[in-house]
């Protein structure tokens, strides 16, 4: 196992003022034994991050240590690191246990501590029925279960996992999801994890790096980044339904939102513009006139144990989560909404950057 630093890592397409570059400047420090996850939309640079921590792709600048030691010019196959991708890449005409075991047979393991390392990852993944077995023979979980395999016989330093939930129904997401926190608390190697799913991301992670445009806006554990978002990006990324952002002036206790005055339960950290923000399920609602913000019911979502109901003051839509077994109001009905001091989020719309 080993510790993986990431210093100043950039990397661009081209050269020149043509140059494109997509990573900007990333710095992060993954512990010895640490499970990351690398969660974004699509295009934000995750994947290319990890490929350059598995060599798979160059770096523009910067530094990638893995166990101390820096691997920038470092070719893959000596990285000690396994990979497990999207697509599971399994040789059809193999049975299951020459699919994990080819790795070592290439570079010229014993058979005898072949046998033992494909039947004690066999009998972690629960596969030790289907070593006989084709590819084709098997479901996509059991397969992608087997792509685990085929990674952990190689007993590396560094497991990197690129989006390998993503072929996967929701059913078999979840199960492959709790297999993978088992497979990590009983081997305990550093991994890091892509996903652009932020259920993924909350459920696995340790900690968490939130990308976008090839920067990294915020590193924590899922729950410091969703109590205390650094920016306006992790805030609308993480969480859903998504955080309510709203911009407004601050006047005192009042905060000012396309013309109505919406009181505060505690003074704003400044006067002037900001951007607050609000968990749909940080508020609740209750019959008009009663203190807080009086807004208009525009839509209703019935969603099994919870409503979303959508209100709006002006112009400006609010989502609030309420519990479905309370009496839900209707479509044009006026109520009240309330949030605590502490439930508030204030934002600085100039740079996005969270405001103690």
């Amino acid at each position: 196992m080993a510790s993986i630093t990431l210093k100043d890592v950039v990397k661009r397409y081209g050269t020149g003022p043509k140059a494109n570059q997509v990573i900007h400047g990333v710095n992060a420090e993954i512990a010895d034994g640490e499970f990351v996850v690398i969660v974004g939309p699509s295009g934000c640079g995750k994947s290319t991050l990890l490929r350059m921590v598995a060599g798979l792709e160059e770096i523009s600048g910067g530094t990638i240590s893995i166990g101390g030691r820096v691997v920038n010019d470092t070719e893959p196959s000596e990285r000690d690191i396994a990979m497990v991708f999207q697509n599971y890449a399994l040789y059809p005409h193999m049975s299951v246990f020459d699919n994990m075991a080819y790795g070592l047979k290439i570079a010229k393991v014993p058979l005898a501590e072949i046998q033992q390392r494909v039947d004690k990852a066999a009998k972690i993944l629960e596969l030790g029925q289907y070593l006989q077995r084709k590819p084709r023979e098997l479901s996509g979980g059991q397969r992608q279960r087997v792509a685990m395999g085929r990674a952990i016989v190689r007993q590396p330093q560094v497991f990197l996992f690129d989006e390998p939930l993503s072929n996967l129904d929701a059913k078999l997401r979840a199960q492959t999801r709790l297999e993978i926190q088992k497979l990590h608390a009983e081997l305990g190697v550093t991994s890091l994890f892509v996903t652009h799913d932020q259920v993924e991301a909350m459920t696995l992670a340790q900690r968490m790096i939130v990308m976008n445009g090839g920067r990294m806006e915020q590193i924590g554990t899922p729950e410091e980044v969703y109590h205390r978002p650094a920016t306006t990006f992790v805030a609308g990324f993480i969480g859903s339904p998504p955080m309510n952002l709203i911009k407004g002036v601050s006047e005192g206790a009042r905060f000012i939102v396309d013309g109505q005055a919406l009181p505060l339960p505690g003074a704003a950290p400044r006067a002037g513009e900001l951007i607050l923000g609000l968990r749909p399920e940080h508020a609740s609602l209750s019959a008009a006139g009663n203190p807080g913000w009086q807004l208009k019911v525009e839509m209703l979502e019935m969603l099994g144990a919870e409503r979303l109901v959508y209100c709006s003051a002006g112009h400006v839509l609010f989502t609030v989560r309420v519990e479905a077994t309370l009496v839900p109001p209707k479509v044009g009905d006026i109520v009240s909404l309330q949030a605590a001091p502490d439930q508030l989020h204030w934002f600085d719309p100039a740079t996005t950057q969270r405001i103690a």
